[in-house]
């Protein structure tokens, strides 16, 4: 188990976990920033459904990689009794449930309530909207998302506050021996710091038979690459359309003033045909804007990450943008307005981490 420790001036003292207050706060968390959790693989997922009805029982939370597999994520504390040998028995009944189900049926009937209230009318449609790259192929997603239905390939996530050695030597079993699922059992510990929230995720490896080779890979690949830092975007801008290149040059400076001032890491990631420069935050994989260089220039904002990063500059930035902040929403020649909010808004989410 890990252990924090804090030296307060007068020696070190180990720090002593809250806990959480109800099952209903792990819940939140882990809706919330699903990203938080140490999964096999590092799969790139989405939650795209909450208590839904799988079968005979409500799933805690649905959600959906890159790679086509579907995953089940449910919650429990450990004190619940639960948190045992039921929780897999959950897991297993909707997985079965999902087993052999056709993608239409699972998007209009199983999901269908979900996916609108989040705002997407489908599976391949909740990705994009997280897809800061430009990186998603809806056609290989789609092919791959109907072979792991029809093969049962799916990913069963137990989260809880501390894993019982019961349920963590059944968890060990089933990765042995389960064939097309990955089961990831992991615990988060949360903290207090001087009034700060602190937590510890930590995925929980059974003793077992090695069969992560089997589990790492993704069903499907990216079509292109990142790399660090602004050269590469900034070169290809001379492949561009004449008219278009003043207007990327501006972008690129201003996501270079971003970078100077401390608040993104630059990355630039290479897809078919285009470029993207992604201002990413420090703490994340993700920005709250991409900027395109793909037959013409224009940014990319991303509500989900405003939301959880620096809400209150969503009605500042929509203001200024002359849109609303949606799931990728497009603008081209942003005023130099907009670009100001927007760097404001990148200072409201660097605060957030001090």
């Amino acid at each position: 188990m890990t252990a924090l420790w804090r030296n307060d001036g007068s020696g070190w003292g180990l720090l002593v976990p809250r806990g959480f207050l109800d099952e209903a706060a792990l819940h939140e968390l882990v809706e919330e920033a699903p990203q938080l959790l140490p999964l096999s693989g590092s799969p790139q997922m989405v939650v795209v459904g909450r208590e839904v009805p799988l079968g005979g029982g409500y799933a805690d939370l649905v959600a959906v990689e890159r790679s086509g597999r579907m995953a089940v994520i449910e919650v429990k504390l450990a004190r619940n009794s639960e948190a045992r040998r039921a929780v897999v028995a959950q897991v297993l009944t909707y997985a079965a449930f999902l087993h052999g189900m056709d993608v239409l049926t699972l998007e209009r009937e199983v999901l269908h309530p979900e996916l609108r209230k989040r705002g997407y009318d489908s599976l391949a449609n909740a990705l994009v909207a997280s897809d800061q790259e430009g990186s998603f192929n809806a056609h290989e997603f789609s092919e791959a998302l109907a072979e792991n239905l029809a093969s049962g390939a799916f990913r069963l996530v137990l989260v809880l506050d501390d894993a019982p050695a019961e349920l963590v030597r059944l968890v060990g079993y089933l990765e042995a021996v389960g064939g097309n699922l990955v089961i990831d059992l992991v615990t988060v510990t949360a903290y207090d710091v001087d009034g700060t929230k602190v937590m510890v995720p930590q995925r929980v490896e059974p003793e077992r038979v090695a069969v992560e080779q089997r589990h790492t890979a993704e069903t499907t690949q990216p079509t292109g690459y990142l790399v660090a830092g602004a050269a590469d975007f900034q070169t290809s801008i001379a492949t561009a359309a004449e008219k278009h290149q003043p207007e990327l040059r501006r972008l690129l400076d201003w996501a270079i003033s971003l970078e100077h001032e401390g608040l993104v890491r630059l990355f630039t990631y290479h897809g078919k045909g285009r470029k993207t420069l992604l201002p990413r935050l420090y703490g994340d994989d993700v920005g709250l804007a991409t900027i395109w260089n793909d037959n013409g220039a224009y940014i990319s904002v991303w509500r989900s990450v405003f939301e959880r990063r620096a809400p209150g500059s969503i009605t500042t930035v929509e203001a200024a943008l002359g849109v609303r902040i949606g799931t990728g929403n497009t603008v081209r020649l942003p005023s130099d307005e907009a670009l100001g909010a927007l760097t404001e808004a990148y200072r409201q989410a660097a605060r957030a981490i001090e």
